[in-house]
């Protein structure tokens, strides 16, 4: 900011604004703006892409398919053997917007939902039929986790070694918040020694992993490079808000979308 001394607005394309920092720009009176609203459906979308995809075996069931007849005559066997979605216990981390349409997809296929939040949403337990449980009971009850909170400083590294040996060993991790709220290194670790089933993730500390990290040499994690949001419909949606947000603040109006 202080290199961009004449800067009137910083907009961002997308929600998560943990890259600038506020403090900064409100101290410099300039209006930051975001994206949010347009891709909760979307990411709520791939959330459930990645569960579903870990659930099933989804990823090594097309590499198999794709390698010969030994491979696919192993299936015949029972070697590729998934868990199932409907009926199962799912455990949301966040329920704020996207976290919202995560528990409206999950209800659909019949699954028992929880939430933790850091203030309980008591007026959408009846309505959406969700269960408020501390984070370390989800943890331990729940056959999915699904991660949907902000990157803050409360949620860096929430989800640590200890919290990964408090769930099931049958259990798979779904992450669409931010790398960052997941120690890379711990998951890593439960992965290999199976302390958890598998492991889903749009989002990765560090982004992208480099070549050759362990964590990508597991046939128990899927791993996406964050396009939680890509969607045609979505990402335009996306750059309209930003440029509406970015043409109001060089007019000195009022943003459409400001976080300070």
């Amino acid at each position: 900011m202080d290199k961009v001394p004449n800067i009137k607005v910083i907009s961002n394309h997308g929600v998560g604004v943990d890259h600038i920092s506020l403090a900064d720009a409100q101290a410099r009176d300039i209006p930051v703006g975001n994206t949010p609203g347009v891709l909760d459906g979307a990411t709520a979308d791939m959330g459930f892409c990645l569960l579903m995809a870990a659930a099933r075996r989804l990823v090594e069931g097309d590499r198999i398919a794709r390698v010969g007849t030994e491979d696919l005559n192993r299936i015949k066997l029972g070697a590729l053997v998934g868990r199932e979605v409907h009926g199962s216990r799912l455990g949301i981390v966040g329920m704020g917007r996207i976290g919202l349409q995560v528990a409206r997809r999950a209800s659909g296929f019949d699954m028992q939902v929880s939430y933790f939040n850091r203030t309980r949403r008591t007026d959408i337990e009846s309505q959406l039929g969700v269960t408020y449980q501390p984070l370390h009971d989800l943890l331990a009850t729940c056959d999915y986790i699904m991660l949907c909170v902000p990157l803050t400083e409360e949620t860096v590294g929430l989800i640590g070694a200890d919290e990964l040996r408090m769930m099931l060993p049958t259990a798979t991790l779904v992450n669409i918040a931010r790398g960052a709220v997941v120690d890379t290194d711990a998951l890593t670790i439960a992965l290999t020694e199976k302390w958890i089933h598998a492991a889903a993730l749009d989002v990765t500390e560090p982004e992208p992993l480099p070549i050759g990290h362990p964590l990508l040499k597991l046939d128990n994690v899927i791993v996406v490079p964050h396009i939680g949001s890509a969607t045609v419909q979505t990402r335009r949606k996306m750059a309209e808000l930003s440029v509406q947000n970015l043409m109001a603040g060089l007019a000195g109006d009022e943003l459409l979308k400001r976080i300070v």
